[in-house]
């Protein structure tokens, strides 16, 4: 289940009672029509308050719904990201008024290396080369499309579904008119990791009805989940050499272009094993050890207004049998991963995922693994804003390399 925005709730306004409102009767409608019928009077509404960017009435709304009836606080936000990351758009041709379909599409890439991950303006000939393969090995044939000449980090994206609106708006007129997108001048500065996501940006325009992707089209709706595993492959193949060009000395790996949120989502889950892996790799080569020579202490962080909730686990790494922390990376938890929102690993899916970890390091060469199995306040350095990490003595401490360690890119995941 996804969690609200932490900041403090605004007043609710006559526009939040109408989506809670609108939320609950789709939750509790007894029948597809009524169903519906509701479902339409939320777009409608959600429509309006987007066009006019009002984001505190939609953040009002979630809040008050994630503490009093969390079936329809899932029924709002589907409708809120589908209503920010797609449109409907009219076009007149030949005399005659045409409808489209708009989706914003998310092409995540995950990145990793011992020094730093480029984002930023693509060069206009590679741009245009990614969205021949995009188009070619991803979309449908009636498909239209217009990808941003932006390699985004997710500090970069929009933060809000407003934002989000608006560059589903912009890309999508783009791709119907078939004119150049215009890049981002005040684009975001973002923390160079070892390992993090990139991602290009596109929006997809279809004719009315008409399908998005090339699984969708009917010779291969009997066979969709093969022909959509082809896709990706034919995209990865494709692009992977291109990239080469925009991250310069770093490993890839390209997962399934997807809808907006959905593509965020995924990728975010995605980077956790890698970050692990970067940092391994990147202790070992900096301080010139085995991975057997570096200790693993994992530990469970959560907010401490939410007793017994894990928000995140963080990993500290110290050299074996020495009690300084000299790295760390966080494993935040999403969507299934914290259902129970229990603190300790007693149940199944906190063991799983506290397993996951530490087979990881294990797979990654380290062999001595501390859990701690109390759950820490999640605090941060007044000074610089780096997550805290607990020692093997269980205190909470700033991770910091020896002064003697060669300058590089390396933050803390």
């Amino acid at each position: 289940m996804r969690r609200p925005n932490k900041e403090s709730a605004p007043k609710i306004s006559a526009e939040s009672v109408r989506l809670i409102t609108f939320a609950q009767g789709v939750v509790q409608a007894a029948s597809r029509l009524e169903e519906r019928h509701w479902e339409h009077s939320l777009d409608l509404q959600l429509q309006k308050i987007l066009k006019l960017n009002h984001q505190d009435n939609i953040d009002a709304a979630l809040n008050q719904l994630f503490s009093t009836d969390l079936n329809a606080y899932d029924a709002l936000m589907e409708a809120v990201e589908a209503m920010s990351e797609s449109c409907f758009l009219e076009q007149e041709e030949n005399g005659v008024l045409v409808k489209y379909d708009a989706l914003l599409v998310v092409a995540p890439i995950l990145a990793w290396t011992r020094f730093s991950i480029a984002s930023g303006p693509i060069p206009t000939d590679l741009c245009a080369t990614l969205g021949q393969h995009f188009a070619a090995h991803l979309l449908a044939e009636p498909a239209k499309m217009a990808m941003a000449p932006t390699l985004y980090s997710i500090d970069q994206m929009p933060r809000s579904h407003g934002e989000a609106y608006v560059l589903t708006q912009r890309l999508a007129q783009a791709a119907l008119k078939g004119v150049p997108v215009s890049g981002n001048k005040k684009i975001a500065e973002t923390a160079p990791f070892l390992a993090d996501t990139r991602y290009l940006v596109v929006a997809v325009v279809v004719p009315h009805g008409q399908p998005f992707f090339r699984w969708q089209m009917a010779q291969h709706q009997a066979n969709f989940s093969q022909e959509r595993e082809a896709a990706l492959r034919e995209w990865q193949n494709q692009t992977t050499p291109n990239l080469a060009r925009i991250l310069p000395g770093c490993g890839v790996d390209l997962l399934l272009p997807e809808a907006y949120y959905i593509a965020c989502r995924e990728a975010d889950k995605a980077i956790r094993p890698i970050s692990i892996r970067a940092a391994v790799h990147y202790l070992t080569h900096t301080l010139s050890k085995d991975a057997d020579q570096i200790r693993a202490i994992v530990a469970g962080f959560g907010d401490e207004l939410n007793e017994g909730q894990i928000d995140e686990y963080r990993v500290a790494f110290t050299v074996r049998d020495d009690e300084d922390v000299l790295y760390g990376i966080v494993w935040p938890m999403y969507g299934l991963d914290d259902e129970d929102g229990s603190a300790l690993p007693s149940n199944g899916a906190r063991r799983d995922t506290l397993d996951e970890i530490c087979t990881l390091l294990q797979q990654s060469g380290v062999s001595q693994i501390k859990r701690h199995s109390e759950r820490f306040p999640a605090e941060y350095c007044d000074d610089c804003g780096t997550p805290l990490f607990a020692d093997a003595a269980g205190e909470l401490v700033h991770p910091e390399m020896p002064d003697d360690t060669p300058a590089g890119g390396a933050h803390f995941h």
